[in-house]
């Protein structure tokens, strides 16, 4: 069925379906620009998107598209790998409207859900009863139930609870045209005309024609049909992968989950020996048997001795029992090495590692670009060990490489392949590659897919796998629900060929001119963009454990603001087909106005996309020669405006008291209404440390001197910090210097995309520093030391002193464990809440601050996710809500819960202030924690 439409057909259609559905029609530049990729190698291009409301808008959008003759494809958290989640035509976004749990009943042990419900949400709400869903893919954050249903997934937990299929009672699906079924056990509703037909004659094919796998998840599920298996009609429509109608709702089987886990992890020589293990360790009755390789583990640390490992879980009533299975396998292992992990949190960070896989799998140790496409086959668990050999061997033949992890005990493996799929040689070296490894998996006895279906990527070659005859049946079956070819052609009947579509053919084929240097993408802006494979970690609810990304997501519940979503539409702009005009693209500006620049994607991301660079690079060209808004004069260049207020401190802080005169003030400097004028320092950080040395020449030894970066932040704001810093080091045994004067990391001209006034001011920033480039600076507003550590090295990637500065960054934590290891700070011995900030988190780590407070007997945790203000961001006309919302999901919980006598922590002037500015508290950095708790001063000199 053909999807092109002429501009004039397309505005019909849009009309008729914004008359039809009370959902959103949204066939704009940005919506279709959003669902051209799923996770998957492949782009097409829809015509546009339909949000529906319900049931009904679900029919009603499938009877338009009937009439108009154009195709359909629903889609849930697009997290498909194989290609069957991108369209040409309509695409039916089941998530955002759809996503309710109708009805969860604990005696049944069943769920009611429509088919947007993230899986972790079913899992939450099925907990208090102590049930789950048991199929749990690695996208579980994020991953839709309806999704699940069409890919007929399974996850890591499929040795005890079985595939999507397993746990599938009975749908409720709508076919194009609008009718709707309700598919169960026994029964074919007399609108299938000719299903009947089919089974009875072609039992003998039905019944010999499918291999005997945990994990067969290639093809439509015939066999489910068989009147010995019940004819399960729900059965067989679960892996149809959008080919035969849209779920609306599913009763699906809830089982009981384990009340305590525990983890045995067990070492081997390699992968093949791992896999070889594997099947033993089955009659155990484990809840997981996953395994990976040291290719894939950048750093084992925890991990037993071996080149490959088992990830087995077990459970338990309780905690004893749980760890007492979980003993009994590894001595039943025959393993180099093992251990038993018991603690949650020691759990949770190992399986972090299997579920960012898919992620970090996309590059290989040398930084080499890898991709799906053989993402999942399946073999039985006996054969896996041969398998992954020979597998070995035909990369080796091919001349490629690839590091296979997944789910050993089913027989089921997930690799990324360093395909060339932008020449002409590598693609065609793909197919040769593809059509040969098709061949030895069913050899072997195995499933071209055993998890996330077929897609564009596989489907050409089940003919390999099952024979004509039976392929033949697929595209009878798919008619019969489909007469008309109007649900996702191309997918699993009469498929696109896996060589088409590709997603990278429209990219530009040499690098664009770009400011920053890209060093882990060769420079090339078009690769950084690549990185995002689509698994979409971005679109959380809540961020993992003590996580950032991506807050503006989290805020607005919409894709254009998730990490992927804006590199998507990157990867649109540079293809120039559905975003044409380059770099002044508004979608592209829109996408990224709500973003933080938190810098949470470069270390939560699996990929390291780093969404904040990007956006800092497309301001650069999109305002380059052109007026920009006023606060990236204002805000954008507020070191030069503090530097010459700062005499005038006095007189503008009463001035800024004066309300009407501080909402002209806002308004000119496109600050928000909303927000609050910080205080100006009366005198600066430099002056006062200036002053308390006092006149005169000192002499100290390099290990005797500290040197404070004199960021903007606390010299003209939040002076006292710094005078609480100096305190500290004195009381370590270190003189406190500044590091120089004129000093700027350049973070408010990166954050507004100003690059080549960042670049000056960076520059003249390493030839102020002088000699003294390369000794420990101790840097107190995170933000400058992120960007000190990162992007002035970027930037400044043709210049070798900006690598040195950057070595040269410290926290205060990390300068005191490291030039200090001996000091004992004062134990303050109370309980603290506040927040990690963003770029420290994403950037310098948290561990020596960490290990500071335990030292200091501050209890408690930080919160995770972003205060919302993040630099210029949240003082920015129109940004109050989403820096409001970003707040209010860890942050001001964390302070409303906080018992008395809590001091509030936050090391960012930006989490400082919107504390005070949302909660009304004073939150103070560790530095001012620490001094209070010194003897007090005796003089004010340092001599």
């Amino acid at each position: 069925m053909a999807a092109r439409q002429n501009p004039t057909e397309r505005a019909e259609l849009a009309r008729a379906l914004r008359t039809a559905v009370r959902g959103e029609a949204d066939f704009g530049a940005t919506a279709r620009a959003l669902t051209t990729m799923d996770a998957s190698n492949y782009r097409r291009v829809p015509l546009g998107v339909v949000l529906p409301r319900d049931a009904d808008d679900v029919a009603a959008a499938l009877a338009v598209c009937r009439a108009h003759e154009v195709p359909v494809v629903p889609r849930g958290g697009g997290t498909s790998i194989a290609g069957q989640a991108t369209g040409t035509g309509v695409v039916l976004d089941l998530t955002r409207h759809l996503n309710r749990i109708v009805e969860l009943d604990p005696g049944s042990r069943t769920a009611v859900v429509q088919p947007g419900v993230i899986l972790d949400d079913l899992r939450a709400a099925a907990a208090p009863h102590g049930l789950t869903f048991g199929p749990d893919p690695s996208t579980h954050s994020r991953c839709t139930l309806g999704g699940m249903i069409g890919n007929n997934s399974c996850g890591a937990h499929s040795v005890a609870w079985g595939t999507t299929a397993d746990n599938t009672h009975a749908l409720t699906v709508t076919r194009y045209g609008g009718d709707t079924l309700r598919l169960g056990r026994g029964t074919v509703p007399d609108s299938l005309t000719g299903l009947p037909e089919l089974i009875r004659t072609n039992l003998a094919l039905l019944r010999t024609g499918f291999p005997e796998l945990p994990r067969r998840i290639s093809g439509y599920a015939l066999d489910a049909l068989l009147p010995e298996r019940g004819t399960d009609l729900a059965r067989a429509f679960c892996g149809s992968e959008g080919t035969l109608g849209v779920v609306t709702e599913a009763t699906v089987r809830l089982v009981e989950a384990p009340a305590a886990r525990a983890l045995a992890v067990l070492g081997y020589a390699d992968e093949a020996a791992a896999a070889e293990a594997a099947p033993g360790l089955l009659p155990h009755h484990p809840l997981t048997v996953e395994g990976m390789a040291a290719d894939l583990v950048r750093e084992p640390a925890g991990l037993p001795r071996g080149g490959a490992w088992l990830f087995v879980e077990t459970g338990g009533t309780t905690p004893a029992e749980a760890r007492a299975h979980a003993e009994r396998v590894l001595r039943a292992a025959d393993a180099l090495d093992g251990a038993v992990v018991t603690d949650p949190a020691a759990q949770r960070a190992l399986w972090r590692i299997r579920e960012d896989a898919a992620g970090t799998a996309t590059r290989m140790p040398d930084g080499t670009e890898a991709w799906p496409g053989w993402e999942d086959c399946a073999v039985p668990p006996a054969r896996l060990g041969p398998y992954l050999r020979d597998f070995r061997a035909l990369l080796t033949a091919h001349g490629l490489r690839g590091t296979p992890y997944g789910h050993f005990g089913d027989g089921c493996i997930h690799v990324r392949i360093d395909f060339d799929l932008l020449s002409t040689e590598g693609v065609a070296r793909f197919r040769r590659f593809s059509e040969e490894l098709a061949d030895l998996v069913v050899a072997h006895g195995g499933s071209l897919s055993g998890e996330h279906g077929d897609g564009q990527a596989r489907a050409e070659l089940l003919p390999r796998m099952y024979g004509d005859e039976l392929v033949a049946l697929f595209s009878r079956f798919k008619d019969i629900w489909d007469p008309y070819g109007g649900m996702n052609p191309g997918i699993l009947a009469r498929p696109a060929r896996l060589d088409e579509n590709l997603r990278f053919e429209v990219l530009p084929k040499r690098p664009v001119d770009v400011a920053f240097g890209y060093p882990h993408d060769g420079g090339d802006f078009s690769a950084a963009v690549r990185r995002c494979v689509g698994v979409a970690k971005c679109r959380t609810a809540q961020p993992a454990g003590s996580g950032v990304m991506c807050p503006s997501f989290r805020a607005t519940g919409e894709e254009a603001h998730s990490t992927r979503g804006r590199a998507r539409l990157l990867h649109e702009m540079l293809a120039g087909e559905v975003i044409t005009d380059g770099w002044r693209s508004e979608e592209v500006r829109d996408a990224l106005d709500l973003c933080l620049s938190c810098k949470g994607c470069r270390s939560d991301c699996p990929v390291g996309v780093d969404m904040a660079t990007y956006k800092a690079e497309f301001l650069h060209h999109h305002y380059r020669r052109r007026l920009r808004p006023a606060s990236h004069y204002t805000m954008g260049r507020l070191p030069v405006w503090l530097r010459l207020a700062s005499p005038f401190a006095g007189p503008l802080n009463a001035l800024a008291r004066v309300r009407f005169l501080a909402a002209l003030a806002k308004r000119l400097a496109g600050v928000a209404p909303e927000r609050g004028i910080p205080v100006l320092a009366r005198e600066t950080f430099t002056r006062w440390l200036n002053r308390r040395w006092g006149k005169g020449t000192f002499i100290f030894s390099n290990d005797e001197v500290a040197m404070v970066w004199p960021d903007t932040f606390t010299e003209h704001l939040s002076p006292e910090v710094g005078r609480a810093a100096v305190r500290v080091l004195e009381a370590a045994g270190r003189h406190a210097i500044p590091a120089g004067r004129g000093l700027c990391c350049g973070l408010t001209y990166v954050s507004t995309g100003q690059l080549d006034k960042a670049r000056k001011v960076m520059r003249r920033t390493l030839d102020r520093l002088g000699g003294t480039l390369g000794a420990p600076l101790v840097v107190l507003e995170p933000s400058c030391a992120a960007t000190l550590r990162t992007d002035l090295p970027e930037l400044l990637h043709d210049d070798p002193r900006s690598a040195e500065l950057a070595a040269s960054v410290r926290t205060l934590a990390q300068y005191l464990e490291e030039y200090a290891p001996d000091w004992r700070p004062p134990r303050l011995d109370r309980p603290v809440t506040g927040q990690t900030h963003c770029h420290q988190h994403a950037v310098l780590g948290d561990a020596a601050d960490r290990r500071l407070r335990d030292r200091a007997g501050l209890t408690g945790e930080l919160s995770g996710g972003c205060c919302g203000l993040a630099g210029n961001f949240g003082f920015e006309r129109g940004h109050w809500d989403v820096s409001a919302a970003c707040a209010e999901e860890s942050l001001l919980p964390a302070v409303r819960a906080s018992e008395p006598g809590t001091a509030f922590l936050a090391d960012g002037f930006s989490c400082r202030t919107q504390l005070e500015q949302l909660a009304g508290v004073r939150a103070r950095h560790l530095a001012e924690l620490l001094a209070e708790g010194l003897p007090p001063e005796s003089g004010t000199s340092c001599g």
